[in-house]
């Protein structure tokens, strides 16, 4: 059996974009390529999620009640997140759908830099460099990472509204 040298951020968007797919056959190399990422990427990042019991044996399908529990209370504290300078981006945490949704506008903005973006705010740097280009290729992707990085950087309230759009999304489905 592998050692576990730990999860990566690679590793949340790999299993959340498997639940984006929302049940269709794919196979690494259509994961490496919708995440433009390399296929052994993939490979090694679904061998540590196996490991962690993020996903079963077979690795194709995501434990979704496991990946809940360390997005809500062990995300923040594995790949903790300080919000930067202001820079053009893409929305996310409380100011990028679902979460700004439910939310009154505020001052601050969080942005994913990113040279073609259209809003200014604090840079949030993402869980893995590719994100801010491919999450405009599938909704329900881009909702899974925002809410990943509203239980990362959230305050309670934001983090409240988060555990439920996750919920909705990972279990109710």
């Amino acid at each position: 059996m592998k050692k576990h040298n730990g999860m990566r951020p690679l590793d949340l968007p790999v299993l959340l974009k498997i639940i984006a797919l929302k049940g269709k056959e794919w196979r690494n190399i259509d994961l490496a390529v919708s995440l433009k990422i390399s296929a052994s990427e993939i490979s090694e990042s679904l061998n540590r999620c196996k490991i962690a019991g993020l996903i079963d044996l077979k690795k194709r399908k995501v434990n979704r009640l496991a990946l809940q529990e360390f997005l809500i209370y062990g995300l923040k504290y594995v790949f903790p997140v300080v919000p930067g300078p202001m820079v053009r981006g893409i929305p996310t945490a409380h100011s990028g759908s679902p979460i700004n949704k439910k939310m009154m506008a505020g001052n601050d903005m969080y942005v994913w830099p990113y040279a073609k973006g259209e809003q200014r705010g604090q840079a949030i740097e993402p869980l893995y460099k590719t994100l801010p280009e491919i999450v405009l290729e599938d909704q329900l992707f881009y909702e899974l990472m925002v809410i990943a990085d509203t239980l990362r950087v959230g305050r309670a309230r934001e983090i409240k509204i988060a555990k439920q759009e996750l919920e909705k999304r990972l279990i109710n489905e």
